[in-house]
């Protein structure tokens, strides 16, 4: 560990948790479709390993601590992993106690944070001797862990059925881009997955049909909860916030869900918050305690999904790993799980320690930045992006940005390659429950196992 990487660390982590600390704050901002392009983009500007996984950590931490502010105050879901959250957050809203939610859900969060990145790293260095193992039978362990993150995702038996034809479907398309271009294409798959959901969107829009499946009510009203103060410190301690049981509760939960890396984060928080809530009587000490369970039970499994398979395989075998974190696994030319000189990320590049420092930096940079913000100034950024803040141009931006990208790769065909399998992998989400990463093991089964099987 040198000083240049230390320096590189921080000043990622900084932006980072700058950057997605104010995306947060816009309602329906999913990773995959922001988190993901932006670190590839970092990836692909020669940022040293230091640097971006310091970005990463603290922009996913960063996000998720401020998608708690539309959750709680708005009664819209910052993204995907905060839907756990909207029923309690809207149970403690009527009870006239949204801001007790929202500092319940941040403290929650930052402390779930700084437990699941330590323990992550161990159960990481404990596999980490299985990682030859891992590593050589990869094309059959993805065929197996796409079955089940397929069966645990919501499309259950569809999505698992599914993953055959996506998988000769990315097979196809990726032999053209070999015979065209003379290599094959990574990347504008992986930004097709990522945009699915708005490439169908943008099509239903344009279907007289397909118009009426979306729902239009006219100019959104917003109710926002009134502000009621923080108290006079400037950072506030979350083992003040929360009371002992719930820091007891918080912290255990945290640290169970960070040795296991196959579950979604979603998947994960519902059952953590079945578990917990059945133990509780009392209506508003259930409510206020599981905001911040499953916010961090949310952060805990986010984090120990790509940190446990980036340390121990260098393979992206967890639904964030092969999603919002695929970036640190696979971003050609800069970082490869395939090939003839096999794995080449962030896995060969860092050391076990590094990752511990470097992530744990990444952390504490969110805590800084995106932790006080959100606890002072929530109802003021909510009000201001309900206002000023476009969602449509928002969501245009990152389509130009993957645009752009996938250009870059594979010129005018890449383009066309992301856009069909965005448009394929997004009908499949919408109607089929086949969630991104669902697609995302299957675009590793496709370029991994099927020319085996094919062979």
């Amino acid at each position: 560990m040198i000083l240049a990487d230390v320096l590189w660390a921080l000043g990622m982590g900084l932006l980072g948790a700058i950057v997605f600390a104010a995306i947060g704050l816009v309602s329906g901002t999913d990773e995959t479709s922001t988190l993901a392009p932006i670190t590839l983009l970092v990836v692909l500007l020669g940022v040293p390993p230091a640097g971006v996984l310091t970005f990463f950590i603290a922009g996913a931490v960063a996000k998720h601590m401020t998608h708690a502010i539309p959750t709680t105050l708005l009664g819209i879901p910052g993204d995907t992993t905060a839907v756990p959250l909207l029923d309690d957050a809207t149970a403690l809203r009527r009870l006239g106690a949204p801001h007790i939610a929202l500092r319940k859900a941040l403290a929650g969060g930052f402390l779930a944070a700084l437990i699941s990145v330590p323990i992550a790293v161990g159960v990481a260095s404990l596999l980490a001797p299985l990682a030859e193992t891992i590593t050589s039978v990869a094309p059959y362990v993805f065929v197996v862990a796409a079955a089940f993150v397929a069966y645990f995702s919501p499309g259950r038996w569809a999505s698992v059925v599914a993953i055959v034809p996506f998988a000769l479907l990315v097979s196809a398309l990726n032999g053209l881009a070999s015979d065209q271009l003379g290599s094959s294409l990574s990347i504008s798959f992986f930004l097709g997955i990522a945009i699915g959901p708005l490439v169908v969107d943008l099509l239903l829009t344009s279907s007289r049909s397909g118009r009426d499946m979306l729902p239009r009510s006219g100019t959104r009203t917003v109710w926002l909860a009134p502000d009621v103060g923080t108290g006079s410190r400037w950072w506030p301690n979350p083992l003040r916030v929360l009371n002992r049981r719930q820091a007891t509760t918080t912290v255990v939960a945290a640290g169970a869900t960070s040795t296991t890396f196959m579950l979604s984060p979603v998947a994960a928080t519902v059952l953590t918050g079945e578990i917990v809530g059945s133990r509780i009587k009392h209506p508003y000490q259930r409510l206020s305690t599981l905001m911040a369970v499953k916010n961090g039970t949310t952060e805990s499994t986010y984090l120990a999904e790509a940190l446990i398979p980036l340390v121990a395989f260098g393979l992206p075998l967890s639904p964030v790993a092969a999603g919002p974190a695929s970036p640190l696994f696979n971003a050609p030319p800069v970082y490869t799980v395939e090939g003839e000189g096999g794995v080449h990320n962030l896995h060969t590049m860092l050391s076990s320690w590094e990752f511990l420092v470097f992530s744990l930096v990444g952390v504490l940079l969110a805590g800084l930045i995106a932790y006080p913000f959100a606890m002072r100034y929530a109802r003021a950024a909510s009000a201001w992006v309900s206002r000023t803040i476009s969602h449509e141009a928002l969501i245009g931006a990152f389509v130009a940005l993957i645009a752009v990208v996938s250009w870059y790769e594979g010129g005018l065909l890449g383009f066309v390659i992301s856009v069909t399998v965005g448009a394929v992998g997004g009908l499949a989400n919408k109607f089929l429950g086949m969630t991104s990463g669902v697609q995302f093991m299957a675009f590793y089964v496709a370029v991994l196992f099927l020319p085996i099987l094919l062979g």
